[in-house]
């Protein structure tokens, strides 16, 4: 259970990052509570997407993994990215992300920001 915790926070975290790096992942809101209620809630979705889709998607794509020396992760993260913008938008959560190459750059970001949260916050395996 704390191990799904503190993915949660690592996604919220890097989800953040992005929001604040990339002019073009919004995150609206009428308060600071409504904001951090919804990155959590964006944080869950897109952990069911990297938990149910994204297995899936690698495997259909591996020759294109092979191919790309694994350079086709970066076209993959963007693709769940979009699909978490896009579930968030269906259940009426404020984040959305806008065009392709900014789901790279923040699939890039993601990925960097969630490692190191992952390294910083406790894992619960003791």
């Amino acid at each position: 259970m704390l191990n799904f915790v503190v993915k949660t926070i690592a996604n919220a975290c890097a989800l953040a990052v992005a929001t604040w790096l990339l002019q073009d992942i919004t995150l609206t809101g009428n308060s600071t509570g409504e904001k951090a209620l919804a990155l959590i809630l964006v944080a869950l979705i897109f952990g069911l997407v990297n938990l149910v889709v994204k297995p899936i998607v690698k495997l259909l794509s591996l020759p294109l993994f092979i191919l790309t020396l694994g350079l086709f992760t970066l076209v993959v993260n963007a693709l769940m990215l979009l699909l978490t913008s896009w579930l968030a938008d269906q259940v009426d959560l404020a984040f959305h992300v806008d065009g392709f190459w900014t789901a790279v750059l923040g699939g890039l970001i993601i990925a960097v920001v969630s490692w190191a949260v992952n390294v910083a916050l406790p894992d619960g395996k003791d």
